[in-house]
């Protein structure tokens, strides 16, 4: 699209290299330039649904050499219940979620050919959305006002499929 504006004496079509902005050129740096920001990510159940689950290289690697004992998934839409997940390293950058895994999946439909996304908030919390074998999200609602006294061994699910 051309720029219509002229400069006061009529002669400038836009800003071209002499214009205002001191030269300097108004596109993104290229990609290799712009930080590393991996707060979302999936990842497709195509094996056992309840055992480790591998996390994204790229997703360790935005974590920049912490390597956090546990996280803590929250089922997104779902009230404020923080399921504890530990966490293990494989000293070749891969990161998994471990135990508390398999409690979190049983409560949550997790189930071959699923679609899992997380989206990473700080403090080693990762809110999590599951989505069925169609790539439809599977909704849920909480009926559990007092989830604070709740123990991750307790499978019991604290949510309803809609």
């Amino acid at each position: 699209m051309a720029s219509t504006s002229r400069t006061r004496t009529g002669r400038g079509r836009g800003r071209g290299r002499g214009g205002r902005g001191g030269g300097s050129s108004s596109l993104p740096p290229p990609p290799s330039t712009l930080p590393l920001i991996i707060e979302e990510f999936f990842i497709v159940i195509y094996e056992d649904p309840l055992v480790k689950k591998a996390l994204p290289k790229k997703f360790a690697d935005y974590l920049d050499g912490q390597e956090p004992a546990k996280v803590y998934l929250r089922a997104a839409d779902c009230g404020p219940r923080l399921w504890t997940v530990e966490v293990l390293f494989d000293g070749q950058g891969r990161m998994y979620l471990d135990k508390g895994w398999e409690n979190f999946a049983i409560a949550h439909g997790v189930d071959f050919g699923c679609y899992v996304h997380f989206k990473y908030e700080g403090d080693d919390v990762l809110t999590v959305k599951v989505f069925d074998g169609t790539m439809c999200r599977k909704y849920y609602y909480s009926d559990d006002e007092d989830t604070d006294d709740e123990s991750d061994d307790d499978v019991k699910p604290c949510i309803h499929p809609l």
